[in-house]
């Protein structure tokens, strides 16, 4: 365990949270939790889950939230998603999917509860203006369990990351669909999957400006961590290790 700046430790969790924080959010077992729900449409399901936190809103507070998706797509989604039980009860159903998926994969290994204990502690103290999902899912209750804690802690790291890249990537000029072009992990590929039409923008005149956006999220997002200590951001990045071991066991 290394002692870590807060910057160096965003650094280092934030790609592994962001891969295990959206594990479940497709996942075949969540998919067949929404479908015994009613909800026939699995991306319907995901988009009525992810943002009924925000309660019952038109589709185009939902746009501003995710930021990447399509709108067109977005709306038709969100307004097929939320007819089945409301925005508020999907949320909380998705909430719990998102426990039983972790529970059911973390229980029994070492270090959840205190990976939770230090999540907790940046969760909690995030300053939330302007991170509008983030904010939504925070005021979720957390399972009292520590495998699905530690897992739905996860979920909101993510979210609090996402919510900052927003800020980044807007700050940089660019649109949705130019920072998912812009990024050399999704492309093109991932623009179509958001609900993007071609010509796409050109990728290579926008790379510059991704790589900015990403280098001023971990920035912005640093600041969060300051709240552990040196010691304990090591900590915390050797549990988020532990818990990837766990889950890539059993996806």
């Amino acid at each position: 365990m290394a002692d870590l700046s807060a910057l160096d430790c965003v650094r280092s969790v934030s790609p592994t949270v962001g891969d295990l924080g959206s594990r479940w959010m497709l996942h075949p077992e969540t998919l067949e939790a929404g479908k015994d729900a009613g909800y026939a449409n699995g991306f319907a399901w995901y988009m009525a889950g992810r943002g009924g936190v925000l309660g019952d809103v038109d589709a185009d507070v939902v746009v501003s939230s995710f930021a990447y998706f399509a709108p067109g797509l977005v709306r038709h989604m969100w307004d097929t998603g939320t007819a089945v039980e409301g925005a508020r009860a999907a949320g909380r159903r998705y909430a719990q999917a998102c426990a039983a998926w972790g529970r059911k994969r973390l229980s029994g290994t070492a270090g959840m509860d205190r990976l939770a204990a230090l999540a907790d502690r940046v969760i909690d103290s995030a300053n939330v203006e302007g991170l509008v999902l983030f904010a939504g899912w925070r005021a979720e209750e957390r399972p009292a369990d520590a495998a699905a804690h530690a897992y739905f802690d996860l979920h909101l790291l993510r979210e609090l990351r996402g919510c900052v890249h927003i800020i980044a990537t807007s700050a940089q000029g660019l649109s949705a669909v130019e920072s998912i072009v812009g990024d050399t992990a999704g492309g093109a590929e991932r623009a179509k999957m958001f609900g993007w039409a071609e010509p796409f923008p050109d990728a290579d005149a926008i790379r510059d400006r991704r790589a900015a956006a990403e280098a001023d999220t971990d920035r912005l997002l640093s600041r969060f961590y300051e709240v552990l200590t040196p010691s304990e951001r090591g900590e915390l990045v050797d549990l988020v290790k532990t818990a990837k071991a766990a889950l890539d066991a059993n996806k």
